[in-house]
């Protein structure tokens, strides 16, 4: 009998557990183990479930290569002599059932005492007391350490608009990261509407609970408008992760691979293909870094003063970019580029395109998840590359930033994040491998590396007292 847990996505994961029952005799987990290699699978743990003289039932753990794979090795399960399919469980659908984060009480409640303080009457006194000072909030509450992860659901990962119910396991998986790297308490917020106001007033409506505020995977134009419009009208963080997180961490990225082709910031000639949140943002960043050639690309081609089909985030790229007014295809402006940063759609890029580079040419194809070109197919053709990918060298990934970012900014109650100090996050990522030991293929630290998070957080607050954000000083005393 075939029952599924869950089906097997296309594209969301490849490792499941095969339950299969066997006659116990000799040659039957053979034939199995055969069977599912055959098929394409490959076998990483067999569990035995239970036994008897007649037969075992047995979970045999497989991954694929991709969906197709896993759906023929499925088949090859059923189709077995002498063996009863009892179900598969796609493993990445078990980690999600009821959810991936929790609640869990900070204090104890085992005594009536206990409840006295937490509760009534003594809540009472706090109460009274951040009523009196309401920035006692920041030590009195949750608000010192928790931050609001909110979706609309417009823009996630590769799907796009799938809304904020399905937004909401993506959004489960940032609060996980936040726990597990920078023990930030974060909680996801995912809205049923895509309206600008509603949104902002929200939001607005929702700041006092939380010390900051994670902005993800809305759709442009409208992020940027939510994010300027929170960032003026509240008195905590406001990070639009797909924006800044992207741009902090490729740009630490670029820091080091510019050691390692010897070339400057104000040298390079930059392309950037996709204008939209990710590219506009890190194209500011290298902007602040001294690259001064940078040229953006859409579908269209070269964003130029002389197109008449901008909109207003496509022609600040126009105004503010492109000094020399290159025009044409993105093929076209690759000659002489010295970088390029792909934040669109896969395959867009060419060995051609590669050969007309400058000497020594750097590729940061973060498309996900499929780059703008494959590093197999790049990495003849250039001296550093670069991938949103985790199965590649140099992954350039979000959770090297937000984390140690929101960390920073809670321990100094910063009241917002400002271009400083998100430049002081990049520099900490780069900083955190030592020039000693920077390669083409080494040039951005593990996403697991102990170092980084202190790092981040310690160079952001730092910043924050220097812009004048940070509420709390180093030696500020918290005691109530």
């Amino acid at each position: 009998m075939n029952k599924m847990s869950a089906p097997i996505e296309e594209n969301l994961g490849t490792s499941f557990t095969v339950r299969l029952k066997l006659k116990n005799e000799i040659g039957a987990l053979a034939n199995v183990t055969r069977a599912i290699a055959d098929a394409g699978g490959d076998i990483g743990a067999i569990d035995l479930v239970r036994s008897s003289k007649e037969e075992n039932v047995r979970d045999f753990s497989v991954t694929t290569a991709d969906v197709e794979t896993s759906m023929r090795v499925v088949e090859a399960a059923q189709q077995l002599k002498n063996v009863e399919f009892v179900h598969y469980s796609d493993r990445t659908f078990l980690m999600h059932l009821g959810g991936k984060i929790e609640i869990a009480n900070r204090t104890p409640l085992k005594t009536r005492d206990d409840l006295s303080m937490a509760y009534t009457p003594g809540v009472a006194r706090v109460c009274r007391a951040i009523h009196r000072d309401p920035q006692s909030a920041f030590n009195l509450t949750i608000k010192k350490n928790t931050v609001a992860v909110i979706s609309d659901g417009t823009a996630v990962l590769g799907l796009g608009d799938i809304g904020p119910r399905a937004a909401m396991p993506v959004m489960e998986g940032k609060a996980m990261l936040f726990k597990h790297f920078a023990d930030v308490d974060a909680f996801p917020l995912c809205l049923d509407t895509k309206d600008t106001e509603e949104i902002i007033a929200i939001v607005r409506a929702l700041s006092p609970t939380f010390g900051g505020i994670n902005l993800e995977d809305i759709s442009a134009p409208r992020c940027f408008e939510i994010e300027t419009r929170l960032k003026k009208e509240l008195d905590i963080p406001v990070f639009h992760d797909d924006q800044h997180g992207t741009a902090v961490v490729s740009t630490a990225a670029l820091i080091n691979a510019l050691k390692v082709v010897n070339k400057k910031p104000q040298d390079l000639k930059v392309v950037v293909n996709g204008v939209g949140a990710a590219g506009t943002a890190c194209s500011k960043m290298m902007m602040l870094l001294g690259v001064e050639n940078i040229i953006g690309c859409d579908r269209s081609g070269a964003i130029h003063v002389g197109r008449n089909d901008l909109d207003d985030s496509k022609r600040w790229f126009a105004e503010a970019l492109n000094p020399n007014n290159e025009k044409g295809s993105l093929s076209d402006v690759m000659a002489g580029a010295d970088l390029f940063v792909g934040v669109s759609a896969p395959n867009v890029l060419t060995v051609d395109d590669l050969k007309k580079m400058a000497r020594d040419p750097i590729v940061f194809a973060m498309a996900n998840p499929d780059p703008e070109i494959m590093p197999t197919i790049a990495l003849p053709h250039v001296s550093v590359m670069a991938t949103g990918r985790s199965d590649f060298p140099n992954q350039i990934n979000n959770v090297l930033c937000f984390p140690g970012i929101f960390r920073g900014a809670l321990d100094c109650m910063a009241s917002s994040i400002t271009e400083n100090m998100k430049m002081a996050a990049a520099v900490a990522i780069a900083n955190v491998i030592d020039e000693a030991v920077l390669l083409p293929d080494y040039i951005v630290p593990s996403v697991f590396d102990p170092g980084v998070v202190p790092a981040v957080a310690n160079a952001v607050a730092a910043a924050a007292r220097e812009d004048g954000v940070a509420r709390k000083g180093m030696t500020d005393d918290e005691s109530v």
